[in-house]
């Protein structure tokens, strides 16, 4: 082979391999807890780049699927904490575990890229619709498909500061999504206009320009309106560790925490973590919990306690929130749970899998899809439980009756990873979606207040134990996302879809 051939053999494993994996993993920086909003759009820009000039639909898989090992092979390789660090897998078959999941999510970009190499056209053809389609076809899949894993959608990372967050109350995330996507293509089409010497790669960076400034000026827009007085919020952080929390020696202490955060707490609505009470509510003291609710009502208000339920008749049980105070009691049930951490798919096959980790309570039953907001506190609560905050379009089911939204979590299965602070991205996105202030109570961190517009007003230490105090307004009507979910964001792509395969024809 002649030392030409080879440098040219190295430059194609380079543009197939490790610079499709490099410019994912760039891509992490635009998440919590960098927030660098600007670097997705030029690290999509670099990929589409790629795939105009892959040269083959093979060529374009094999990008596609390296940039997402890159994504989340750094993005989400938190999974592995999870399943070694607390649920006691063999460090081998957690690191296996974990190659194979990142592998898996691999696998949506690159079919995107394998489409888009399918459809035909001129260069702005496929930067500005097939492309930007494809990718954000399996991206939303990918936020379905078996239960679904939306971390790390593309649009998250425009929270709260990219110009494109002001489309989020309008088309949600996967809506931001897009117009990231569709910024990439017009900056793929403005480079490559550049290198070639054409005068108008101007345009493609008007086009940028348009879309960013208008996604700019709707964060003035008031989708939204405050009801009623701001409510007093205490939002309780035991840090109590994962690795304690199930033991029966420490219940006395963790019960004993909860308690004196509680009594502290002198606001109308007091909202404890998920699960903060580690025992099932019929098996929780009469004279604990009677406790807790007389201080919940002598301040005027009501809390808001995690604590599994189960129902002997049915042989079931639930990852639950309780409401104690001057309101009747309620009850929400965790609807959305996670596959292998709080239900078992297909138990006859994966049953195995499940021995190897150690996780209290991992075959929860479902929820409810049509519960209600919590009445309490003088407020119409929407809530979630961890990681159903994720999906936007499940937790608007409670709006726009809600005016509070509340998450709360046990983010200490992710240790002092990135996780956490990118679940707190997700929660501002929600925030911001729905024109409400989001309430955060979690076990080791992350505890925050967020408002309408996505912004962190108030958070606890991480890995402290906190009881963060502060006030939260109430808000009524309803965004347009609101009122029409993911609706928008799919005529949107629709309509490049449209686009990219009516030209098929001419």
């Amino acid at each position: 082979m002649t030392q030409s051939a080879a440098l040219i053999l190295r430059a194609g494993r380079f543009k197939l391999g490790a610079l499709p994996f490099f410019l994912g993993a760039l891509t992490v920086l635009g998440f919590a807890p960098f927030y660098f909003y600007f670097l997705p759009p030029l690290t999509i820009a670099a990929l589409f780049y790629l795939w105009w000039h892959a040269g083959s639909r093979r060529a374009a898989f094999a990008m596609g699927f390296m940039f997402g090992l890159g994504l989340f092979g750094v993005g989400v390789s938190w999974v592995y904490v999870s399943m070694h660090d607390f649920g006691m897998m063999p460090m081998p078959i957690a690191v296996l575990a974990t190659l194979v999941f990142c592998a898996f999510l691999a696998l949506f970009p690159a079919l995107a890229g394998w489409v888009q190499a399918w459809l035909k056209g001129a260069p702005a053809l496929r930067l500005l619709a097939a492309m930007p389609a494809s990718f954000m076809l399996f991206e939303w899949i990918r936020g379905w498909i078996f239960t679904g894993f939306p971390w790390l959608a593309l649009g998250y990372s425009q929270v709260p500061a990219g110009p494109l967050a002001g489309y989020a109350p309008v088309f949600g995330v996967y809506g931001v999504s897009l117009l990231l996507a569709l910024s990439a293509g017009l900056i793929a089409l403005a480079y490559g206009a550049w290198r070639n010497r054409r005068k108008h790669a101007w345009l493609a960076l008007s086009g940028l320009l348009v879309l960013w400034g208008a996604g700019a000026g709707l964060q003035f827009v008031a989708w939204t309106h405050p009801v009623g007085a701001p409510v007093t919020v205490s939002l309780l952080q035991g840090n109590i560790p994962q690795d304690m929390k199930w033991r029966e020696d420490r219940l006395l202490s963790t019960l004993v925490t909860y308690r004196k955060l509680v009594l502290e707490s002198r606001s109308q609505l007091i909202v404890l973590p998920e699960t903060a009470i580690p025992l099932f509510y019929d098996q929780v003291s009469v004279s604990y919990l009677a406790e807790l609710a007389q201080h919940a009502r002598d301040n005027g208000g009501d809390l808001i306690a995690g604590v599994p339920e189960r129902d002997f008749e049915q042989h079931t049980y639930y990852n639950s929130v309780i409401s104690l105070g001057a309101s009747p009691t309620q009850v929400y049930r965790k609807q959305h749970l996670v596959p292998f951490g709080e239900f078992i798919p297909l138990k006859p096959v994966f049953g195995w899998f499940m021995d190897l980790m150690q996780i209290p309570l991992s075959d929860f039953s479902r929820g409810a899809a049509d519960q209600k907001p919590l009445t309490v506190a003088g407020q119409k609560v929407a809530m979630a439980i961890c990681y159903e905050d994720a999906f936007g379009e499940e937790l608007i089911r409670q709006l726009p009756q809600a005016t509070l939204l509340a998450n709360v979590s046990n983010d200490a299965w992710f240790g002092d990873s990135i996780a956490l602070r990118q679940h707190l991205q997700i929660s501002q996105m929600r925030a911001l979606e729905t024109g409400r202030y989001m309430l955060r109570a979690t076990n080791t961190g992350m505890t925050a207040i967020v408002d309408d517009k996505g912004r962190v007003i108030a958070q606890a230490p991480v890995f402290h134990e906190a009881a963060l105090q502060g006030t939260a307004q109430g808000m009524a009507g309803e965004t347009p996302y609101v009122r029409f979910g993911n609706g928008a964001f799919l005529m949107l792509l629709g309509g490049l879809w449209g686009v990219a395969l009516i030209r098929q024809r001419i």
